[in-house]
């Protein structure tokens, strides 16, 4: 072997000459299985740069003649042979034409379980799709959209005459009803704190709007006759008000005859579950309230919160942000009818979620409204009214029975 740039003629000894020989064949294998593996890294890199591209431009499913420019660019500049590229826009066409037969598998998947598993789905049956969304190696970004897509449509009911109603789900859980002692300008009435259990169950989005009621208020009756135009401040869609429990009570019944769902008012403890939305603060939205959130008397502040406007009627219903459950117009705007008799405190309320009943006359109201100063718009504050009752502020919203298995 060479040494010193001189020619080796002798070694000392034969040991000495394999060894040299053999560190010289080692040293040339390992520069070429290195030159091999970074012309391979190479390669590979430049495949995956392209395969992206190509993948890319083929995610709706073809390649148009710019997209095709560009990939034409991109794979010389990578170096890249033609059959390399072409089988690599094939692959991410054939990709896609199996991912959407995929998808169209979910979707029809999820139409059928939810049909026989009932809405909304519960612990096992999340695990049970998200391992069917596991074997089909669905993107989250898509079955997050197929679930809002099927949800739209079980969430819409359809009254006629252009009107919908819309539902949102509402998880089960526990939560610390009623508001601490230290929460500002609280009432006895919202003690003592206690958990409650709620089951799963629906409510409407909005409070029920004058347009929603004319339709059902002209549907046949059940017990008692219904003004199909009570509201003292008119909008299609402004909540309906100027009706009394019992009105609220036919509306549930006629809306059931008509959707074969069970509607009905909430219970106290549902509602306020569903106002806090996992919230534990005054409101759903913080520690104060202003009137850009919600619709009360701006002349009166709640918790060093500023003044704002008095519209001294309602507004259209949506018109301010919804909580984290999605509902809309639960601080102010309306009161709400609940299902519950008043009771004065919470001793001895059930824990339950059911709705807390007994002799008397006088119904619950929730949320506030557009007459009355912030406190009473806190998601704790209860208050009541004559069942019989009907006033300018005073409306209501539904919620339907757990199991929804009707698109």
């Amino acid at each position: 072997m060479p040494k010193n740039l001189l020619p080796v003629k002798s070694w000392n000894n034969q040991d000495e000459a394999f060894t040299n020989v053999a560190q010289g064949i080692r040293s040339a294998a390992e520069k070429l299985i290195k030159e091999r593996q970074k012309k391979r890294e190479i390669k590979e890199a430049a495949i995956a740069e392209y395969r992206q591209k190509a993948e890319y431009f083929a995610s709706d499913g073809k390649i148009s003649f710019l997209e095709l420019d560009i990939l034409n660019d991109l794979q010389e500049k990578l170096g890249l042979a033609d059959s390399e590229t072409s089988a690599i826009r094939k692959n991410a066409l054939d990709s896609y034409t199996i991912y959407k037969q995929k998808i169209a598998t979910y979707r029809l998947s999820l139409i059928n379980f939810i049909h026989e598993q009932g809405y909304p789905l519960d612990e096992n049956a999340e695990t049970e799709l998200k391992q069917f969304q596991q074997h089909y190696k669905l993107k989250d970004e898509d079955v997050v959209r197929i679930r809002k897509e099927q949800e739209a449509k079980l969430f819409t009911e359809n009254l006629g005459n252009g009107v919908v109603l819309e539902i949102v789900p509402i998880p089960g859980g526990k939560f610390l009803m009623g508001s601490p002692y230290n929460e500002p300008e609280r009432y006895d009435s919202e003690s003592p704190q206690h958990t409650v259990t709620i089951q799963p169950f629906f409510m409407g989005k909005f409070p029920v709007t004058q347009s929603q009621w004319a339709i059902v208020a002209a549907l046949e009756k059940v017990n008692i006759d219904l003004n199909p135009d009570p509201s003292g401040f008119k909008g299609a869609n402004r909540p309906v008000e100027c009706v009394s429990w019992d009105d609220a009570i036919e509306f549930c019944a006629r809306l059931s005859n008509k959707t074969g769902k069970t509607y009905r008012l909430p219970s106290e403890a549902e509602w306020e579950y569903a106002c806090r939305a996992g919230t534990t603060t005054p409101f759903y939205f913080g520690e104060t309230i202003t009137t850009n959130l919600a619709n009360y008397d701006g002349n009166y502040t709640y918790n060093s919160g500023s003044k704002g406007e008095y519209r001294e009627q309602t507004t259209d219903v949506g018109k301010f942000p919804p909580n984290p459950f999605g509902l809309f117009d639960m601080h102010g705007n309306i009161w709400e009818w609940c299902q519950d008799t008043w009771h004065k405190n919470y001793n001895k309320a059930p824990a339950d979620g059911s709705p807390w009943m007994s002799e008397n006359h006088n119904r619950l109201l929730r949320g506030g409204s557009w007459y009355h100063f912030p406190r009473y718009c806190r998601s704790g504050h209860r208050a009541w009214i004559a069942r019989v009752g009907r006033k300018n502020l005073v409306g209501f919203r539904v919620v339907v029975a757990a199991s929804l298995r009707t698109y």
